[in-house]
């Protein structure tokens, strides 16, 4: 028999294993008595666990995915159970959001706090794509955290326009009113229609042509003050913009006016009537209305 002489560290006077790496031996220590009981006790803990609850995958042959544990416990059935006591909890309020008017919402604190959080989570499923989260919006998309609005800003007017959409082509309720297209459509020429940007720079505000100003107010009087107005505030029956603030839905730039001018803008938004239930639209009506402030 071979007899291999035992390797000690010097420093420690412990016995090596035999393995050097750059010349650093690994010690021979026998592992602490607390580290080897609380591994064993995991040991033991996960055998109890896989007997009481489900946890071994089955052969599928056995017709089940896993085991079922003599605990009888289902995360599924767990769920399940959670969300239709949520339901539940819900359908009262929900019902009571049916019947009450926007102003009850308003003025009731408990209804409109559970129509606030019911609000949204439907607008961060439905309007946020389009809107931002928390109604900032983009170019095209209309900011909701202001209370600047091209149609009606009420509780009433947001729940309308919810309901029917603008423009939709299949509700006879839409929000619905066409701005011309006066470039493409060869209604105004180029020359004016540039006159006409200069006009509008000049209602905002703006530095603009003076001479152009002068040459496009008799087109502006006769293509444009029927829907905004002869001072272009801008009529919201009629979803007209002001074009004397600098609220820019396309951008106020004079390139982005042009556009507007040349071929018309005319954005459009989904009817969510049939979409989304009676309950969950009053919600959105609040939801969007806190999110400008609440117009009256």
């Amino acid at each position: 028999m071979t007899d291999h002489k035992r390797d000690i560290d010097e420093v420690s006077g412990v016995e090596t294993t035999g393995h050097s790496w750059d010349g650093i031996k690994e010690l021979n220590n026998p592992l602490p008595r607390w580290w080897l009981y609380v591994f064993y006790g995991t040991i033991v803990w996960a055998i109890g666990y896989m007997i009481v609850m489900p946890a071994i995958p089955a052969l599928p042959g056995l017709g089940m995915n896993n085991t079922l544990g003599i605990a009888g416990h289902s995360d599924r059935a767990e769920v399940a159970r959670k969300v239709e006591e949520l339901h539940t909890e819900r359908a009262a309020a929900a019902s009571r959001l049916v019947t009450a008017s926007l102003s009850e919402i308003e003025n009731d604190m408990s209804l409109q706090q559970f129509a606030l959080a019911m609000g949204e989570s439907a607008f961060g499923d439905n309007c946020a794509t389009c809107h931002g989260a928390g109604g900032r919006g983009a170019k095209g998309y209309p900011m909701l955290a202001d209370d600047i609005w091209l149609w009606d800003g009420t509780l009433e007017g947001i729940e309308t326009t919810l309901r029917h959409g603008i423009r939709h082509t299949e509700d006879p309720d839409t929000r619905r009113n066409t701005m011309p297209a006066f470039g493409r459509d060869g209604m105004l020429t180029p020359r004016e229609i540039d006159d006409l940007v200069q006009y509008v720079l000049n209602l905002s505000g703006r530095e603009a042509n003076r001479a152009a100003v002068d040459r496009a107010a008799p087109v502006f009087a006769t293509q444009c003050v029927t829907c905004h107005g002869a001072d272009g505030k801008g009529n919201r029956q009629l979803g007209a913009p002001d074009l004397t603030d600098h609220e820019w839905l396309f951008g106020g730039e004079p390139r982005d006016i042009q556009q507007t001018i040349y071929s018309a803008r005319n954005a459009h938004m989904p009817a969510w009537q049939g979409r989304l239930d009676d309950p969950t639209i009053k919600a959105l009506a609040v939801y969007v209305h806190s999110l400008g402030g609440g117009e009256k």
